[in-house]
């Protein structure tokens, strides 16, 4: 099996976002106010999907980058924008 560099730390913050959501059940069962459960899911929310841009990023930064090879200054520039662009993901 083939491990990303960055697949230690998606694991982390993954694991952490599973705690945390463990912990917004709890609250909800204690009866915790809505603004307090919203602001924590919101954690949550963000912390998935910035483990899931991490992924993409190093997808493209490795797996691209071997499938494309050598390539002229030209071809490199629209790999370069492409892999720029996912930050908007």
């Amino acid at each position: 099996m083939f491990t990303h560099q960055s697949h230690p730390d998606i694991i982390m913050r993954l694991k952490r976002a599973e705690g945390h959501l463990h912990s917004i059940i709890g609250m909800i069962e204690a009866g915790r106010p809505c603004l307090d459960l919203a602001q924590q899911l919101h954690a949550v929310e963000k912390a998935v999907a910035e483990a899931k841009k991490t992924l993409i990023r190093d997808h493209l930064d490795h797996c691209l980058d071997d499938v494309a090879g050598a390539l002229s200054r030209d071809q490199r520039h629209v790999i370069d924008e492409f892999k720029a662009i996912t930050k908007y993901l």
